[in-house]
């Protein structure tokens, strides 16, 4: 089977998110072979926290990479921070996160943080198809 891909880039913004979501969404609509109903969820789970982190932590803008194996599904996040994700305690009272990363890695069969020759990062997680 072909890699089938879409490239999405976007700038922090109050619609940044749910825009990458739908792009997502889109997507994996438009797969000759579907993704069960799961497994597009945590598709578009992992994108929001991608795209979200990416946002939040490195430097305000990102590109979203989605590409389609015969039996993963990739989402790669570029950003311009070189800073890696680290798990970290959750924060239940004070509203700062924590919870992210660590469930991206529960529901990804890998990830990986690139740093790019050029500056920045890539975060990718394969996704059961």
């Amino acid at each position: 089977m072909p890699t089938m891909s879409v490239n999405v880039t976007t700038a922090s913004s109050a619609t940044s998110v749910a825009d990458a979501r739908e792009s997502a969404r889109d997507f994996l609509d438009g797969l000759v072979h579907p993704v069960t109903a799961e497994g597009a969820d945590t598709v578009v789970l992992v994108v929001s926290e991608l795209v979200t982190n990416a946002l939040r932590h490195g430097g305000g803008t990102c590109t979203l990479d989605l590409r389609a194996h015969a039996d993963s599904i990739e989402v790669a996040v570029h950003d311009p921070s070189p800073q890696t994700p680290r798990m970290r305690t959750p924060d239940l009272n004070g509203g700062t996160g924590g919870f992210g990363w660590p469930m991206v890695n529960r529901l990804a069969r890998a990830t990986t943080v690139t740093h790019r020759a050029l500056g920045g990062k890539t975060v990718s997680a394969s996704l059961a198809r």
